[in-house]
C-alpha cells in the first residue's frame, strides 16, 4: 500500500480542519447505542489516524483503543490524548490482522479506512479480524467513500490551496478497470528561513461496492448488516458520496 501518512501526519489535522468531527462522532455514538453497546463499553477505533474519533469515544465514556499502522499518526494522536487528559492506549497494528487481549463491545473504522484496503481479500481480512475481536453481539461500524465519489467527484480532479502555513497540490486519477484512485499529494511548508520544505506522498484507495462488502461481511460471520447514506439511517442514493455500514456478531 506504499508509504502513507508519514511526514504528512503533522499536517493532517490542519488540512482536515473543515471536517465536523463532533457531529460525525455523535452519529457514530448514536449507532453504537442503538446497536446495544453498553455505556462504558470497549471500542477499538481502527485506522484511527490522529485520534479524532478515538478521543471522542473516550470523552463519551467508552474504553477506547486506537489502532493504526502509521507510527507517526499514532504519535500525534497520543500527544492529543495527553493534552486532553485522556489515558488512551494506541497500538501500531495493520487492521487486516489486528488482535486484542480481551473481547470488545465494538469496532469502528471511520473516514475511508476500508478504502485503503485495496482488494476484497484485504477487506475480508479486516472483517474477520474484527469478528474475532468482538464479543457475541458486538458491533462493527465502518464507512467508505463510494465508487461514485472516487470516480466522479475525485477522479481526474486537481485540488490545491495556498496557505501561509502549508501549500498543497492534490492530483487524482481513477482507473475504472481496477477501481483504484491514485492520489498524488505535494506539500510545501515554510522552514522559517524564507524557503519551503517539500513533502510528497501517494495514496491509493479502492472503490468497494456495497454488494462486495456485504458478501465479505457475511462470509466473516456477521449478520444484521445495514448500509446507509452517510449520517442517515436511509438506504444510500446512487450518488451518495459516503456509505456507512453497521454489522453485528451473532450472540450464539
Amino acid at each position: 500500500m506504499g508509504a502513507q501518512y508519514g511526514g504528512f501526519a503533522d499536517l493532517y489535522d490542519r488540512l482536515m480542519a473543515d471536517v465536523d468531527y463532533g457531529a460525525w462522532a455523535e452519529y457514530l455514538l448514536l449507532r453504537l447505542r442503538e446497536g446495544g453497546v453498553p455505556d462504558g463499553g470497549s471500542v477499538a477505533d481502527c485506522a484511527c489516524g490522529t485520534g479524532a474519533f478515538t478521543l471522542r469515544f473516550a470523552q463519551a465514556g467508552y474504553r477506547a483503543t486506537g489502532v493504526d499502522r502509521s507510527e507517526q499518526m499514532l504519535a500525534v494522536a497520543q500527544q492529543k490524548a495527553r493534552k486532553s487528559g485522556l489515558n488512551i492506549p494506541f497500538v501500531c497494528q495493520d487492521i487486516r490482522s489486528f488482535c486484542v487481549h480481551k473481547p470488545l463491545d465494538a469496532v469502528n473504522c471511520a473516514c475511508d479506512g476500508v478504502n485503503y484496503l485495496l482488494s476484497v481479500g484485504d477487506a475480508s481480512a479486516f472483517f474477520k479480524s474484527a469478528y474475532a475481536a468482538l464479543k457475541p453481539g458486538g458491533v462493527l461500524l465502518f464507512d467508505v467513500s463510494s465508487e461514485y465519489k472516487l470516480e466522479h467527484v475525485l477522479g481526474g480532479q486537481t485540488f490545491g490551496e495556498d496557505d501561509p502555513a502549508c501549500t498543497y497540490l492534490w492530483q487524482n486519477a481513477f482507473d475504472p478497470k481496477t477501481r483504484l484512485l491514485e492520489m498524488d499529494l505535494s506539500f510545501f511548508t515554510p522552514d522559517g528561513s524564507g524557503r519551503y520544505i517539500r513533502l510528497d506522498e501517494t495514496h491509493i484507495q479502492r472503490a468497494h461496492t456495497v454488494k462486495e462488502l456485504t458478501c465479505a461481511l457475511e462470509e466473516a460471520g456477521f449478520g444484521e448488516i445495514s448500509a446507509f447514506g452517510a449520517f442517515t439511517v436511509l438506504p444510500p442514493e446512487a450518488d451518495a458520496q459516503r456509505i456507512q455500514f453497521i454489522a453485528k456478531k451473532s450472540r450464539a
